[in-house]
């Protein structure tokens, strides 16, 4: 049966005047241009649709899931019209599309997300985002389908087992993440065999001094631990229950000091290299569906500072990057299987350029959080998805150069 092509709706536009836009406020021209051209990937001249343009289609297509890419297209081709003080849109070939997403490429979005996608939250008013001055981020991964082409089959591979293959072949991604904003400080895609540690090491240089980073298991063997703790942040990953850990010292609060050693090396040098780590073990009595035990690591060393019952509470918030890869998945994609594209760096410039249009709902649902002084947990993530889906076609109402409105509250 042919597929009915999508259209955006009545009224329904990315944004009138792309000066103006929501889009370009998170993701200004200038760093645009400033990526293009460092890629030498920019216009070299004035073009019906540039490729400055094109970077922000290509956050657009997050979107608009249900919509064809031409009506994605004539969405930015409006505001490109109003710019240049033409009456109509000019015409865009559909082969045009495909042209320049092949041009720019994955690289300059990649570059966009670790040059605008920065922490939100400030500590004079919102203190749940930060302990004891340390502001909370957390470490994940997840995978997600791909459409059924050759080149993403080779690139990425296809989940199987002694029974079969999977229908669709998958991407491995991983994020770091603001625990109480939600907005995503870095992101990788890579592989579906590739090791989960393997996509989220290049995510390592967007932890900093300040930060204490929360992780699952599976991140804590000594290499691991060595290049994360390298960063400056602190750490607070969980463990295997199981694990061999040796008690060097038994501390106030019932945690107790131990050491992780390096693999592969003869024992006196690993004793010289062992690294001190807090041991913090604890229950969740009542609580259905919870382990026995839960053990954490930890290198906030002082249970002074740092109590142990106060980590134990705290390293649940790490929940907070699965309700990101929920909001990715489901309410901005709108559940829809898989990605459009049919080749590996496609896939990667639209991942990139996913995860920009999710930190641009994010960082209008935080405007609206620290103006009203409201919990950013009380906000509706898929109402300021409408809401910036519905807003943007009205930005018309002012010139590029007047400010902006400020965003509604939507709970």
């Amino acid at each position: 049966m042919a597929r009915t092509k999508a259209v955006l709706g009545t009224g329904a536009r990315l944004s009138d005047y792309l000066s103006a836009s929501l889009l370009a406020r998170v993701v200004p021209a200038e760093e645009v241009h400033a990526v293009l051209n460092a890629h030498g990937r920019n216009s070299q001249r004035l073009r019906s649709f540039p490729a400055v343009a094109g970077v922000y289609y290509c956050m657009a297509l997050s979107l608009y899931p249900e919509a064809a890419y031409e009506e994605v297209f004539a969405a930015v081709a409006q505001g490109l019209a109003w710019a240049a003080g033409a009456a109509e849109p000019a015409r865009v070939a559909k082969s045009s599309i495909s042209g320049v997403r092949s041009k720019i490429g994955a690289a300059p979005l990649a570059d966009l997300v670790q040059r605008c996608c920065v922490a939100l939250a400030d500590p004079r008013d919102h203190q749940q985002a930060f302990f004891r001055g340390l502001r909370l981020v957390a470490l994940d991964g997840s995978n997600f389908e791909l459409p059924d082409e050759v080149d993403n089959v080779q690139h990425f591979g296809r989940p199987g087992s002694r029974t079969g293959v999977a229908g669709y072949p998958q991407a491995q991604c991983a994020v770091l993440v603001e625990c109480a904003t939600h907005a995503i400080l870095g992101a990788n895609i890579g592989p579906y065999r590739a090791s989960e540690w393997e996509v989220c090491r290049p995510l390592l240089p967007r932890l900093q001094p300040g930060m204490l980073c929360l992780a699952d298991r599976g991140f804590n063997g000594y290499e691991y631990w060595q290049q994360a703790r390298a960063s400056g942040a602190e750490l607070l990953w969980r463990c295997a229950a199981n694990r061999q850990l040796p008690v060097h010292q038994v501390l106030d609060d019932g945690s107790y000091l131990s050491a992780i050693y390096p693999s592969g090396v003869r024992r006196a040098q690993a004793r010289e290299q062992a690294i001190v780590v807090r041991v913090i073990e604890y229950a969740l009595p009542g609580a259905d569906d919870t382990e026995p035990r839960y053990r954490l690591l930890s290198t906030l060393l002082d249970p002074g500072t740092a109590p142990a019952l106060e980590l134990a509470a705290l390293y649940h918030q790490r929940w907070e990057v699965e309700a990101v890869f929920d909001e990715l998945k489901t309410h901005l994609r709108q559940s829809r299987r898989v990605l459009r594209s049919k080749t590996a760096e496609l896939v990667q410039q639209e991942f990139y350029g996913w995860v920009l249009a999710h930190y641009a709902v994010r960082w209008l649902l935080h405007q609206g959080a620290a103006r009203h002084r409201v919990p950013h947990a009380d906000l509706s993530f898929t109402g300021h998805v409408q809401l910036l889906r519905r807003a943007q076609p009205r930005s018309g109402a002012f010139p590029p150069r007047a400010a902006p409105s400020p965003p509604p509250l939507v709970q």
